[in-house]
């Protein structure tokens, strides 16, 4: 069985239904794979601007499945306009 955990830097802005929206997608996204956790760290400042955004939004989420993650999933997240970044790390 494979774990994952994903750490998004989500735009601070992001009101609670387009937020709703997002994870709903993410969810969509994964597929076959279940998600364990979800863990909001909160509004924090940016090191550095990006993409005009000084605050970001911080979420963790764990997920793992016996499937790999879909080879497109990186680029939806790239794509997404809610995303400043992420990271990825396999467990």
């Amino acid at each position: 069985m494979q774990s994952y955990k994903l750490v998004l830097v989500l735009k601070s802005p992001l009101s609670d239904t387009d937020r709703k929206k997002f994870f709903e997608n993410l969810k969509d996204w994964l597929k076959d794979l279940k998600i364990i956790k979800e863990d909001d760290w909160g509004q924090k400042p940016l090191s550095y601007s990006i993409k005009k955004e000084v605050n970001g939004l911080y979420v963790e989420v764990s997920f793992e499945g016996e499937v790999n993650i879909p080879s497109d999933f990186e680029k939806k997240l790239r794509t997404s306009d809610n995303v400043l970044r992420h990271l990825l790390l396999k467990n």
